[in-house]
C-alpha cells in the first residue's frame, strides 16, 4: 500500500504536535527525577537533624538504683529486699569513703 500525497499533507500538519508530545514526555521524566532527588535529599537532611531513638537495652537498662544498689521501685512499698546485717556492712564502707560536699551540686555550662 503506497502513501498518497494527501496522506503526507495530513502527516506533515500533525508533526509539530507529535514533536511537542515527545519533548513533553522527556521533560516530564526529567522533572520527575529531579523531584525525587529533592525528596530523598530532604529525607536525608531530616534524618541527620533528627534525634535517633535509643536501641532497646533490655528491661534492666531503665532502672535507677539507689545507694544500696537496689532498684528505686523496690523501696516504694516500704519492704526491704536485704536483711539488716548487710545494711550495717554497707554503712561501714560508706564511712571509710571520703566525700566532697560540693560533688554533684555544680553544673558546668561552659560547654
Amino acid at each position: 500500500m503506497a502513501i498518497q500525497p494527501i496522506d503526507l499533507q495530513a502527516i506533515f500538519t500533525q508533526l509539530d504536535k507529535v514533536g511537542r508530545n515527545q519533548s513533553a514526555l522527556k521533560e516530564g521524566q526529567q522533572i520527575l527525577q529531579s523531584v525525587q532527588q529533592v525528596q530523598t535529599q530532604r529525607k536525608l537532611e531530616e534524618n541527620v537533624r533528627s534525634v535517633n531513638e535509643a536501641q532497646d537495652m533490655g528491661s534492666e537498662a531503665g532502672k535507677v538504683k539507689d545507694e544500696n544498689g537496689r532498684g528505686a521501685r523496690a523501696n516504694q512499698g516500704g519492704s526491704r529486699d536485704k536483711p539488716e546485717e548487710e545494711d550495717d556492712s554497707s554503712e561501714e564502707e560508706k564511712q571509710d569513703m571520703i566525700r566532697d560536699p560540693a560533688l554533684g551540686r555544680n553544673i558546668d555550662i561552659s560547654g
